[in-house]
This record gives C-alpha cells, structure tokens and sequence, in this order.
C-alpha cells in the first residue's frame, strides 16, 4: 500500500490497536510479519499508521494474536477499510492538522461529551463567540487564519446537527457562561445559541454553579468520544502546547471515572436550562 506522509490521528490510533494485540500476544514485530508474509520495516509501518492493511491480513493478524474480540476485529477492518474524505479536507495544509483529526474523529464518534470550565465547548459556539476566542490568541493570528478557524469550528456542528446526530453531552461551569468572551450581545447570544441546543432530544447540557459543594474539578476540561467499541474511544485534552489525543486503558479509564464525578457535581438538564435562562437575562 501507498505510504502515507502525514497518517491521521485515527490511522495513527489503528496501528497502535495492532501494536498493541500484538504485544498483548507475546509477539515481536518481526515473528507477526513472517506469519503475515510481510517483513518487520513493513510491520513497523503499519503500526505507525504510515502504512495501511487489508482486511484479510487484518483478521489473520487477530488469529495469530488469539484475539476473539469480534467486535473489536469488525471495528478495526472498518477503520483499516475507511476511505472518508470528508469536508475538513479543504483545511488541510491550511489550518494545524490537530484541527482536521478531531473532525475526523467527531465524524465517526458514536457519542461525545464536553466538560467545559473556562471556554463555551466548540461544538456549541456561535460564530461571533469562536471569532473573539481566536482573536485573542497571543501572537496574534492572520486575519485569513482566524477566518479558516472560525469557519471550521462551525462546520464542526455538523455532528449535532445533521439528521443522524451522535449524542451529545456537556457538562460547563458557570465560569465559561459568565464569562465574556465577546460583548453583552456576543454573551446574550451564546446563551441562547445553548438553550436552543438544550432542548434537543439527542443533547444534554448540564451546568455546575460557583456555588455548588464538592466540586475540585476546575481543571478537568476534556473531551471524551466514544468509539463503535468502548475500548477504541478517544480523550481530547487541550493545551497551550497543542490538542492530545488519549486513548490507553488506564487513561480511558481515569477520564470515565472523572466525567462522572464531574456529572455528579452538576445541575440536572431542567435546572440548568433555568440557570442558562437566568443569566440570559442578566445581560
């Protein structure tokens, strides 16, 4: 197969899938590549995500790994099997590949779920609310980029918003609704833009007040989507450095646990569309 300059975070994560039955197996690099009739620089490819695989080779890879995961298997010939050009391509030598993986990867999520401390989550912005955010970004960006990335945010809603919605939850703190990130009208508007989602059947927003007891969690800020599998879901975490995509057990495991706990700290979705009202009002 034709090898790949740049692979995609979610090609990327395939090859990590593969290493890892591998190594699950007991088996080096180079004895799954005699049993695949392929050589051990080939392997290494594949599971830098640099390289693609068939579905044959694929499930003869499980066999020799003794993986009898069906479900696991299937989702992995489907990501092997993708060919997915989808809309975010027009960004790519653009925008920061970052932003081109996590639509990939909002695009086949089953499920998503924000938690939100200082920032509205991408997904609900409006536009003006996204134009300030990138605006502000320190040294400050080109006018043509901070259009590229505010247009691609609001191509990113397309997850919630097309007829086959993934489900959706997020979980935002009273710090990212009160603050203004735009002006009173830019504030007003975003509120709105969330109560307006809020009421959609496949979306649930809750909220977790100042004042509410209990809650350590200022710097739990994440994303969490879910794969056709539990154990092919993702964590976006943020940072000033870049956009990390997590996906060991371990680290699945420690985020679950933390949206739940977060969850646990919030407002039901009745209350909090009240509260969102009530600070609508207040502007």
């Amino acid at each position: 197969m034709t090898m790949r300059n740049q692979p995609t975070a979610r090609q990327v994560r395939l090859g990590t899938e593969l290493r890892r039955l591998r190594e699950a197996a007991g088996k080096s690099a180079r004895e799954v590549a005699g049993l695949l009739g392929s050589s051990s620089t080939h392997m290494s490819q594949i599971e830098a995500g640099s390289s693609g695989i068939s579905e044959e080779r694929l499930r003869r890879l499980a066999a020799h790994c003794a993986c009898s995961d069906g479900e696991l298997i299937d989702s992995l010939v489907g990501m092997a099997a993708d060919r997915t050009r989808g809309w975010w391509e027009e960004y790519r030598g653009v925008l920061p590949t970052s932003f081109l993986d996590l639509s990939e990867l909002d695009h086949h999520a089953v499920f998503r779920h924000d938690v939100a401390v200082i920032h509205v989550p991408g997904l609900l912005q409006t536009e003006d609310y996204a134009r300030a955010l990138f605006s502000y970004m320190a040294p400050e960006l080109p006018r043509s980029e901070v259009d590229a990335r505010v247009s691609h945010r609001m191509q990113r809603r397309v997850v919630i918003e097309r007829p086959d919605p993934i489900s959706y939850e997020a979980v935002i703190h009273e710090a990212a609704l009160r603050i203004r990130v735009g002006d009173r009208p830019v504030s007003r508007a975003q509120l709105e833009r969330i109560l307006e989602h809020s009421e959609s059947e496949h979306i649930t927003v809750r909220v977790i007040p100042f004042d509410v007891d209990g809650f350590a969690g200022a710097g739990s800020a994440m994303g969490h989507l879910g794969g056709p599998v539990p154990r092919l879901d993702t964590v976006v975490r943020d940072a000033p450095h870049g956009t990390g995509f997590l996906d060991s057990d371990a680290q699945l495991a420690h985020f679950r646990t933390l949206f739940r706990r977060v969850e646990e700290s919030s407002l039901s979705p009745g209350r909090s569309r009240d509260f969102i009202r009530n600070l609508a009002k207040e502007l």
